[in-house]
């Protein structure tokens, strides 16, 4: 459902990479959001949400270490938004979360938060990095 399109690329292998395995989580966030089989979502939830955070976390590090590596004059944008991103992954509460009856509420939110960032960002600020 949701992959690296070729608008998406960079021309930066790391980052690309990296780009395309933020997306692979947008999916498995679809698809926990529509399996049927899984009706108590919550460690599915608590899972995703703590892959995500770590592997977000980590390639906003290498991209920043790459824009600093070429002098990048917008880093410091990139280092507000990423940290907007953070910030708002990191605001999701599990006990909350954990109390709900309909968890596919809070997928419905990450699923949109994560596919509207991720494709905004990429498009509008990632893309001009490699130019």
């Amino acid at each position: 459902m949701y992959e690296m399109k070729k608008e998406y690329f960079t021309g930066i292998e790391l980052i690309d990479e990296e780009h395309g395995k933020l997306f692979e989580y947008a999916n498995e966030i679809y698809e926990l959001l529509h399996d049927e089989f899984v009706h108590d979502k919550y460690d599915n939830i608590k899972d995703l949400l703590e892959k995500l955070t770590d592997y977000a976390r980590q390639h906003f590090a290498d991209e920043e270490a790459y824009m600093e590596s070429i002098q990048y004059k917008r880093i410091f944008t990139q280092k507000v938004q990423h940290q907007a991103f953070m910030d708002e992954i990191e605001s999701y509460d599990l006990d909350e979360i954990d109390q709900m009856e309909d968890k596919e509420e809070v997928l419905k939110k990450m699923l949109s938060f994560v596919t509207d960032w991720l494709v905004d960002h990429i498009l509008n600020v990632d893309t001009q990095i490699g130019k």
